[in-house]
């Protein structure tokens, strides 16, 4: 999918006889975003609340980190965005195994046709590395996504995940809570049970043991900063895609990697079945009676493509969009694998550099090995698009046992060419 290009792509070049009518568009956009950002930073606006009408994951990424980087220190900011199908993962994970990096390759309009052995694909979908920690997840239309900015002195991992939770029950859906991770669920038991109302972390429908596990419907992540807390998280509303998210989410190169990375947790999940629309102004609502005792009433304001006119924001969305933030971010991880002659290969690789190549055992030539060090030492994986193409410009004569390696690092380590045109 082409990535969004900003105010240039939302307004058309004039022609002579159309100039007035640009300029007067050019300048009430310059008065929006300036708007926004004089409006954000106004210590004033102690309760803020955004709607981002940009599905750009690197739009509304880049903006969240905006409003976490400017927005006065006492302030309490809630953002709410929805992006087109996407794979974000943690700031400190590894793409090669969270994420089926094959399948995200064949879907794209630049890929390969998946295999039969491979499960079917939805087209375009982006891979973003956010600036938080916290696992991997899949984004699409029928998934809100809600964002809280505060004060780190009146930061908790739960407080305004039990503001969610809230927000749902008061439009029905009771079988939500924050369950012991700070993930919203949604209770399995069949048994109605008496329960506090109150209590945003049992239902009626709690099981502690031994029953169904509940069906996670929002995971969260956070950063810290000195004086500020950010918090964001899914709700998964109405995904069209429920059924081939854990293909996404599955790495095949998942038992190959040795690292130190954050692993994502798997769990069941579900849609919660509401329209996306309605739980934005539901959760607004909730938000604005949570911080009514700031004394006013909160600023609220939509946002998007345009405000990459400011110059902060253009920057973290340029910054995103990079191969080095996106692969060479990675943890230093090991990468394990079967090679020609029973030879185990071992492939060290850091801020997604090729470290070392050693083997283990079998009767790999030497002068094969030597061959396969020279090739793929001190190589960024970023900059590999086809492993056996990239392997046999280097390696002459070539053997038929390589293609062994090559195969394997073409499952195992593929760079999908994911936003490029």
């Amino acid at each position: 999918m082409a990535p969004s290009r900003g105010l240039t792509r939302l307004i058309p070049r004039p022609t002579i006889s159309n100039t007035t009518t640009y300029s007067r568009t050019m300048s009430f956009a310059r008065r929006a975003y300036s708007s926004f950002a004089e409006q954000l930073a106004n210590p004033a606006n102690r309760v803020q609340s955004y709607i981002s009408h940009s599905r750009d994951p690197f739009v509304n990424l880049s903006i969240e980190d905006y409003i976490l980087r400017t927005s006065p220190p006492d302030s309490t900011v809630l953002f709410l965005y929805t992006n087109r199908p996407c794979v974000v993962i943690g700031r400190n994970q590894n793409p090669w195994s969270e994420v089926n990096l094959g399948i995200l390759q064949a879907g794209t309009s630049r890929g390969t046709s998946a295999k039969d052995t491979e499960p079917p694909v939805i087209g375009d979908v982006d891979l973003v590395r956010r600036r938080s920690g916290g696992g991997a997840v899949f984004h699409d239309e029928g998934n809100l996504n809600w964002s809280i900015t505060c004060p780190r002195t009146e930061f908790t991992r739960d407080k305004h995940a039990e503001m969610v939770v809230r927000a749902l029950r008061k439009i029905g859906i009771e079988r939500a809570r924050v369950n012991e991770r700070h993930d919203i669920v949604l209770d399995q038991g069949h048994e109605h049970r008496p329960f506090d109302p109150q209590d945003t972390h049992r239902t009626a429908y709690t099981v502690d043991e031994g029953g169904p596990r509940p069906l996670k419907v929002s995971g969260s992540a956070y950063k810290l900063t000195r004086g500020r807390a950010l918090h964001h998280a899914t709700t998964l509303l109405a995904s069209p895609n429920l059924h081939i998210i854990p293909q996404y989410l599955h790495s095949p190169a998942r038992k190959s990697i040795q690292a130190k990375g954050v692993e994502s947790i798997s769990s069941p999940v579900a849609n919660i079945g509401l329209e996306v629309e309605m739980f934005q102004k539901r959760l607004q609502e909730e938000f604005s009676g949570l911080y009514a005792h700031q004394g006013t009433s909160p600023i609220m304001q939509t946002v998007g493509e345009q405000h990459l006119e400011i110059p902060e924001i253009r920057k973290g969305y340029n910054e995103l969009k990079t191969d080095d933030w996106m692969w060479s971010q990675t943890p230093q991880f090991n990468l394990v694998f079967e090679g020609p002659a029973r030879t185990i290969i071992e492939i060290n690789v850091h801020h997604g550099i090729i470290k070392t190549l050693k083997t283990k055992g079998g009767s790999l030539p030497d002068d094969m090995l030597e061959e396969l060090q020279t090739a793929l030492v001190g190589q960024k994986l970023q900059n590999v698009g086809d492993w056996p193409q990239f392997l046999q410009s280097r390696i002459e004569p070539w053997h038929p046992d390589l293609e062994v390696v090559a195969d394997r690092l073409e499952t195992l380590l593929p760079v999908p060419q994911c936003g490029k045109p």
